[in-house]
């Protein structure tokens, strides 16, 4: 039966690529008319519009977002996001369940990508990874996105996790940006996106319910590098010990 569940899987695919192009092509014109508009008002339409398609699209591909600790949003402060990364399927969950306007850090060569460009460098602050001065200017440009009352939202493992392990190591520059502004950190974690997006699968999908849980913000004591290690310690293993107990 191996070879039904890979032919379904391969149909499944074909299937969730049409309805993403088809509702792509439906919310272009109006993301790329507000991304027009001067900012923050560009990006809090903007990303109004994108929640409005992935709660039409992810029911469409039977892949419904399930939402707990929506509570830690009351705040009008502006929070740094850091969540889990295992598939591609987390940026539509965190498009979908977030529930106010948000920026993410994301790969300057995607801007170039036919269509999806255009949407892409809306909602990113674009860094060119492989150049220190790109990476440099991204603080900056990130400090601006908080000051405009926008959450700023990153992956501190960097790259997708492939591993069985819960949790790659973190990087910095959520919790130093976090020590320079001042502003909480509020962990998010993710489930079932792998089962979606298997690792190591090519052209290979099924569908799954998602959970998101949004944890309580993190705030940072101190301005020192060891005060910024301290906070990175303190939401790696507040998402770890999360993990472990809903895995």
């Amino acid at each position: 039966m191996k070879w039904l569940k890979n032919l379904l899987a391969r149909l499944y695919t074909v299937y969730a690529l049409i309805v993403f192009i088809c509702t792509m092509l439906i919310m272009l014109l109006p993301m790329w008319l507000v991304s027009l508009l001067p900012s923050p008002r560009n990006i809090r339409y903007f990303m109004a519009l994108g929640r409005g398609w992935m709660h039409v699209y992810m029911p469409l591909i039977f892949c419904p977002v399930r939402r707990k600790g929506m509570e830690h949003f009351k705040s009008k402060e502006p929070y740094i996001i850091v969540c889990n990364h295992n598939s591609m399927m987390d940026i539509p969950t965190v498009t979908y369940a977030i529930p106010a306007a948000n920026k993410s850090l994301g790969k300057k060569e995607m801007e170039k990508t036919p269509i999806f460009g255009i949407m892409y460098k809306v909602g990113t602050v674009l860094v060119d990874r492989t150049d220190p001065e790109s990476r440099k200017r991204s603080i900056p440009e990130m400090k601006k996105v908080l000051q405009e009352g926008v959450h700023m939202l990153l992956y501190p493992e960097g790259t997708r996790n492939k591993t069985d392990q819960p949790l790659k190591s973190f990087y910095d520059g959520a919790f130093t940006l976090a020590i320079e502004t001042g502003k909480p950190i509020l962990p998010a974690v993710i489930f079932n996106t792998r089962k979606i997006l298997p690792p190591g699968k090519v052209f290979y999908a099924l569908p799954h319910a998602i959970d998101i849980h949004f944890l309580p913000p993190i705030y940072p004591n101190g301005s020192t590098q060891a005060d910024m290690e301290s906070l990175k310690e303190r939401v790696f293993k507040t998402m770890w010990e999360h993990i472990e107990q809903n895995w």
